[in-house]
């Protein structure tokens, strides 16, 4: 069943669309125009549930999360469908390893997965269908695909796509057919090596109720299928943007394709891949166990806020070489555009965010969703505003911080947000700001005294608390200590 949900949080002040993205199945940088004036479908293939998530899985939800974020800031009218994958081979073999329910594996999963996403300020799906609740869409779309000719049963009960029957394949990936061999799948009754399973016959060793009754025997869906029939679901014969990892670019979207024209469907437009988050230069992935969790990330002194930073700020398109290093220098970065903001509403009492973008934020994110270069555009209007209160300019720091806040908000970074900001968290701020005022003041008063012993002992008696203290010409301002992980390549 899927489920429906509503777009989040975004400023929707309209500009003119004028963004170009880069299209895998091209391999060029293309002007995207909706098929539909004012809407656009979008698409991404989201997680199988057969373990818990890491960081490496959440990038393309991150990623699509800004893309389709920056999509209703032009205005659109966006569907958005992240699907998630509830029984495949790798759900049964673990509920068979831990001997509990293939179901019980996956929705256990799902929400880790929903909770990490929350956490991360990924916002959520217009839709987030499961496989299983959308069995008579893949058996209507595996009937078509079989009067047409492009599929065939076998006694055994399995179903395939005759890869042969499709001179296309291979268009997506810029493989030829003749070098795909066994297409990841082993054994049937293939007529072909290359041709890959729409249906999967139930095996003697899988539950019972992982199989369902169709016209080819009791079985389940292959895992290509799933896909054409949920986007052609919500999303209709033709969309606009479908994406997902380059690890799944083929097979997965290759058969996607394969399929989907095959049965005279338009499918997508763009195929828009991001890249991998790499762990000493190899895929994360959880059987070489290097799972990197947002809790454990947490147990290490690393914020949500810092940990999406991280994911948003390279490229979409670029790799990813994890280390604590490198995850510690984008929580610095974040953490000096926190110091600004806070700095100017201190110094002018409320920062608005600002109705406007500055035109080479919008510029960089229309370039193929620049990320890098509209951080640095954050980074450098966040200098100036920082310039300016250091010269007592509080209006035009209070205009440069409204820019950074308008910028962070479409990337769901603002810290002054109340889903980030660390001091609208609990109902006892209020009183835990009092306190600590109080012993700043009392500190301040033994600065002016040139009484430095006592002046470092209430400095000391913070820190201690866990507050980190900074002086600034307007006074004293205070800060949870956060403790940073060890770069031990983990």
């Amino acid at each position: 069943m899927a489920t429906p949900r509503g777009p989040g949080r975004v400023l929707t002040y309209h500009r003119a669309v004028s963004l170009r993205l880069y299209d895998t199945g091209t391999r060029k940088v293309r002007d995207f125009t909706p098929r539909v004036p004012g809407r656009v479908g979008v698409y991404l293939c989201g997680l199988t549930l057969q373990g818990p998530p890491h960081i490496g899985h959440l990038r393309s939800g991150v990623n699509y999360d800004v893309l389709t974020a920056w999509l209703r800031r032009s205005g659109l009218d966006v569907t958005y469908v992240r699907n998630v994958t509830d029984i495949d081979d790798k759900v049964l073999a673990k509920a068979v390893e831990q001997g509990v329910p293939w179901w019980a594996i996956s929705f256990a999963n799902e929400r880790r997965l929903t909770a990490d996403y929350e956490a991360l300020g990924v916002r959520p799906p217009t839709y987030e269908p499961r496989a299983t609740g959308h069995i008579p869409q893949m058996l209507d779309l595996i009937a078509d695909l079989i009067a047409r000719g492009h599929a065939y049963a076998t006694d055994s009960g399995d179903v395939y796509f005759s890869v042969e029957s499709y001179p296309e394949y291979g268009a997506l990936s810029h493989r030829r057919p003749e070098d795909m061999l066994l297409n990841g799948e082993t054994g049937g009754d293939k007529r072909d090596p290359r041709d890959f399973a729409l249906w999967k016959a139930a095996k003697p060793s899988e539950p019972d109720d992982s199989a369902w009754n169709t016209p080819y025997g009791r079985g389940r869906p292959g895992w290509h299928i799933e896909c054409s029939a949920m986007a052609r679901r919500y999303l209709g014969d033709a969309f606009d943007i479908h994406g997902g990892g380059t690890d799944i670019m083929f097979p997965h979207h290759e058969n996607e394709l394969a399929q989907s024209r095959a049965a005279g469907l338009p499918f997508t437009d763009f195929w828009v891949h991001n890249n991998m988050l790499n762990l000493a230069g190899t895929k994360m992935s959880k059987s070489l166990g290097n799972v990197l969790s947002v809790s454990a990330l947490g147990d290490r002194g690393f914020r949500p806020i810092e940990i999406r930073y991280y994911l948003l700020a390279p490229h979409y398109r670029s790799a990813i070489d994890f280390s604590d290093r490198s995850l510690a220098e984008s929580a610095s970065a974040l953490q000096r555009l926190e110091n600004f903001l806070h700095r100017a509403k201190d110094a002018a009492g409320v920062v608005p965010v600002d109705s406007a973008l500055p035109p080479a934020f919008a510029a960089a994110l229309d370039d193929d969703l620049g990320t890098p270069g509209a951080l640095a555009v954050v980074h450098e209007t966040a200098r100036e505003g920082n310039t300016a209160l250091d010269r007592g300019d509080t209006d035009a720091a209070t205009a440069a911080a409204s820019a950074v806040r308008a910028m962070l908000d479409v990337l769901n970074l603002d810290p002054l947000a109340p889903q980030w900001d660390a001091r609208s968290e609990s109902d006892l701020t209020p009183v835990v700001d009092s306190l600590v005022s109080a012993l700043l003041g009392q500190r301040e008063k033994a600065r002016a005294a040139k009484d430095w012993a006592t002046a470092d002992a209430l400095r000391d008696q913070l820190a201690a608390a866990g507050l980190t203290i900074e002086d600034t010409p307007g006074g004293a301002r205070w800060s949870v200590t956060k403790e940073r992980g060890s770069d031990d390549g983990r």
